[in-house]
């Protein structure tokens, strides 16, 4: 009889301990469990990690800066339902930033079903938090101090709302991908308070993105300038849709060059 792995057996122990002490969250952790079977064992570029967050752990992905010293690390949220391995957008970002100076850790952000909408990922924005806590602890325990975060689609309200409440922790810079955007008749109750942050902002966005995140990008150039930080951008990625299909080396760039202006 084939047995598994000690890895694997590890993984699944560590996820069984975690599903049944915090089934308080609505955080599908079960399909996370199933993400980082089907994922951690393929990564060939990085180090996988089971990070702590509260009584439970996530799936993440660090690796580190070609140039030594590096300019600092990115923290990568990817976007509504995949994962930090995602190969459309995440995984030309998270290796392709250690080219420029960065080191990159992609982190599992908290999904739901299928069947889930942008107003149900409303209601679990704070489930992000110790998330994004526990990135910014593990980066600063390798004495990282210049910290970027970098959220696409539907984990831009995850990091919008943790910037909102933990705006000392120790983000220096925030990347939104496809800010704005939402579900067919479920509006933004309320814009980003982009004009509250202190840190330079990079609103970038593809050329044929959602009709929300084009239409609001003036509303949200107005709110950054109130911030008044003279390296806030907003960007425009030609030929693009929402998922950057095709197109990640071309986001890559941009993102690369305004980090490295900052």
């Amino acid at each position: 009889m084939q047995t598994l792995p000690l890895r694997k057996l590890i993984a699944i122990f560590l996820w069984l301990i975690c599903f049944t002490s915090y089934s308080s969250l609505a955080t599908d952790l079960e399909k996370e469990r199933r993400m980082y079977q089907q994922v951690a064992d393929y990564v060939m570029d990085g180090e996988s990690l089971l990070l702590k967050a509260h009584d439970h752990s996530f799936f993440s992905i660090f690796m580190e800066s070609e140039e030594l010293p590096a300019r600092g690390a990115v923290i990568i949220m990817h976007g509504r339902g995949y994962h930090p391995n995602w190969p459309e957008l995440v995984y030309p970002l998270r290796t392709g930033l250690t080219e420029y100076g960065w080191h990159t850790l992609s982190i599992q952000m908290p999904v739901l079903d299928n069947q889930s909408t942008f107003y149900d990922y409303l209601e679990i924005l704070h489930e992000a938090h110790p998330r994004i806590n526990a990135a910014i602890d593990f980066l600063h325990k390798k004495n990282i101090r210049n910290i970027a975060l970098l959220a696409h689609s539907c984990s831009v309200h995850m990091a919008v709302d943790w910037l909102e409440k933990f705006p000392d922790k120790g983000a220096s810079a925030f990347i939104g991908v496809g800010m704005g955007s939402t579900d067919i008749g479920q509006p933004m109750l309320k814009q980003f308070p982009l004009e509250r942050f202190k840190i330079p902002i990079l609103d970038i966005r593809a050329e044929n993105d959602y009709p929300a995140v084009i239409r609001f990008a003036p509303d949200r150039w107005k709110r950054m300038q109130q911030a008044g930080h003279k390296k806030s951008e907003q960007r425009v990625v030609e030929n693009a849709d929402h998922y950057f299909t095709a197109r990640g080396d071309a986001l890559l760039v941009e993102v690369a060059d305004w980090l490295n202006k900052l």
